[in-house]
């Protein structure tokens, strides 16, 4: 999948998960899951054990699947990640390196950011979104609406404090998506396989991201 497509796909959907957990098998499970309630994103950090080796896997399977690699902190890691099939890389914080070299390689980038100045050196660097994050400890939806309006044109991925109490106010606030971990893959659901009600998880979000754009295009 190319970067276009790839960057394409996560402005549709508007939903990025994360899957952060202590095995393998988990983070297939929690990826496999969000993929079939209709959620083609999936950043597996590289703090899940052997974490290539599940890119790679769900990189060869789903070859429509928007699987990345997540908490990418310098160059050697992003080459990795590339080379295990990851079509994006994320950081939690600007890491200049792995953009320059998501760029180069041209793959989707997203990394983190929280100070207007952090976003847009983020963004002239060349970023494709940029997270922000931690976004609920300083303002949640407030803070990000207060970017908005000086910077309209950076896409930004609210991620930190997103739950399904906020997830369609940070929509409404100018959000271009947003990123999800435990509220969408919550440890007891994932501990004992519940898949019907992670997929449930799943529906609701996508629900509450169509809705809140059609609300914002109509009265925004």
């Amino acid at each position: 999948m190319k970067r276009g497509e790839a960057r394409a796909l996560i402005e549709q959907i508007g939903i990025l998960p994360s899957v952060r957990v202590n095995s393998q098998e988990l983070a297939r499970f929690a990826a496999e899951t969000v993929y079939s309630a209709g959620i083609p994103i999936v950043e597996i950090t590289l703090t899940v054990p052997g974490a290539l080796e599940v890119i790679n896997d769900l990189a060869n399977r789903y070859p429509d699947l928007v699987v990345g690699a997540g908490t990418v902190l310098d160059d050697d890691m992003a080459k990795r990640s590339i080379e295990a099939g990851a079509r994006f890389l994320t950081s939690p914080g600007f890491v200049p390196e792995v953009v320059a070299y998501a760029r180069k390689m041209d793959v989707l980038v997203l990394p983190g950011a929280l100070t207007p100045t952090e976003i847009i050196a983020a963004w002239k660097a060349g970023s494709d979104f940029v997270k922000i994050f931690p976004t609920g400890h300083v303002g949640g939806v407030q803070y990000v609406r207060a970017l908005k309006v000086p910077l309209p044109q950076i896409p930004l991925i609210a991620t930190g404090g997103v739950n399904q109490l906020t997830a369609s106010d940070f929509i409404l606030a100018g959000a271009t998506a947003i990123g999800v971990g435990g509220e969408l893959l919550p440890k007891e659901a994932l501990h004992f396989r519940q898949a019907d009600r992670i997929q449930e998880l799943a529906s609701r979000f996508l629900a509450m991201v169509r809705d809140a754009r059609a609300l914002r295009e109509t009265y925004y």
